[in-house]
């Protein structure tokens, strides 16, 4: 009973409502199709929703736009246009059949059968559909599957993977979020046996799904798995730290911090700022996310092995130097290496003190040292980084005299 009201509730919905009188109708069929069915099934948000119909793309663009609804043919020549009903982008596909695929792309024919397009899908539990009456179609026991927590392939394994070898990513990421209990065993084999296929894809495919998997609730363990059989060593591009990330999540849920799948990802395969890198050309990572990484890698070089957290003028120094969110980032990790306990309260209260260093600034500038005689741009540097360690070490004075006095032995030290 509450799936299905769950599932009048998407009905509901106005945007979708109009979605549904403007493609639905006169001859064609359209349903609301995947992730936006099952996720109402079991009461998760249903952010994208995304529709199948009977209708060719063209007859789709036709209604739309004599709707007053602005469509973009995203992905015409594969059935895909998007519509947009106020403010909402719905991707509607029409019905297809692939007549040919190289396991990365494929050539399709479109065609009216529902139950053969809930086959072509990957597993189960995404190939159920609802009609704009409510009515649930679940050819394959997605519904049930979906239930006991069960993520399988439709049909033959080995075939659905060959079709797109993405889907041995997504078979890892799907079970991290929805699955329980052991992997699929047929699944899991399928995913070795097809695990050679993974080079052909695009890094930006590959790393939308790693960092997917690694974000999930059973995240850190499936990713595990999913080492443990060879399937990411060739895209982590090093080693990958199963424990490390056991351990952050761990450190996650005692201290009530929201999953991180950046910091994830840094505590799977990121020792040093080279991982990093090597990580960026691998992964085709953002460069915020790469220029995250090789921070924190940065600043962990100073943290690794160490079984209590820096403090003080060693923390100050950390955080000056590295920057407050690569040094909170290392903290983490190095807490993760650490045979501390999650909720540990000396490494928390060491990220603590180093989010409130970052509002300290060394109160002096450059121009202050110009008045005082050091006018050479490479010298005022040199003296503002002697200044900012001795300011740290005497416990960030305010005070002008001995402000003062910390500027002329800067000053003393370089000219020595």
């Amino acid at each position: 009973m509450t799936s299905r009201i769950a599932l009048a509730g998407l009905l509901a919905d106005p945007a979708i409502a109009r979605a549904f009188a403007t493609l639905d109708g006169d001859g064609e069929e359209t349903r609301i199709v995947g992730g936006a069915v099952r996720n109402a099934l079991i009461g998760k948000p249903t952010n994208d929703v995304d529709m199948a119909t009977t209708a060719t793309p063209d007859i789709v663009m036709r209604r739309a736009q004599d709707a007053g609804l602005r469509c973009v043919p995203t992905g015409f020549e594969h059935g895909t246009v998007t519509v947009v009903v106020a403010g909402r982008p719905f991707e509607v596909t029409s019905l297809r059949e692939d007549v040919e695929t190289d396991g990365r792309r494929a050539k399709v024919r479109f065609g009216r059968d529902f139950d053969a397009d809930a086959r072509r899908r990957d597993f189960t539990i995404n190939s159920m559909s609802l009609t704009s009456d409510g009515i649930l179609h679940d050819p394959l026991g997605g519904e049930a599957d979906l239930a006991a927590r069960r993520v399988r392939f439709i049909g033959d394994a080995d075939q659905r993977i060959a079709e797109d070898y993405l889907r041995v990513l997504r078979f890892f990421r799907f079970s991290a979020a929805y699955g329980e209990g052991p992997l699929d065993r047929e699944g899991l084999l399928a995913a070795i046996r097809g695990r050679a296929g993974l080079e052909r894809l695009s890094a930006e495919r590959v790393r939308a799904e790693i960092v997917k998997l690694l974000a999930a609730r059973r995240g850190p363990e499936i990713a595990r798995e999913a080492a443990e059989a060879g399937l990411l060593d060739f895209f982590l591009a090093g080693v990958a730290g199963p424990v490390r990330l056991d351990r952050l999540a761990a450190i996650e849920q005692a201290q009530q911090l929201a999953a991180d799948p950046v910091l994830r990802l840094a505590a799977f395969a990121v020792l040093t700022p080279e991982d990093a890198d090597r990580l960026r050309d691998r992964l085709r990572l953002s460069n915020a996310e790469h220029r995250r990484l090789h921070a924190a890698a940065g600043a962990l070089e100073r943290l690794h092995g160490s079984a209590v957290p820096p403090h003080g003028t060693a923390l100050a120094e950390l955080v000056f130097s590295r920057g407050a969110d690569a040094v909170l980032d290392a903290l983490l990790l190095a807490h993760a290496e650490s045979t501390a306990a999650p909720a540990d309260v000396a490494w928390r209260t060491a990220r603590e003190d180093a989010n409130a260093l970052r509002e300290l600034k060394l109160p002096v500038s450059g121009e202050d040292l110009k008045q005082r005689g050091v006018t050479e741009g490479r010298a005022i540097g040199a003296t503002l980084k002697t200044l900012q360690a001795k300011w740290i070490r005497a416990g960030f004075p305010r005070d002008p005299a001995i402000i003062a006095r910390l500027i002329d032995e800067a000053i003393a030290t370089r000219e020595i």
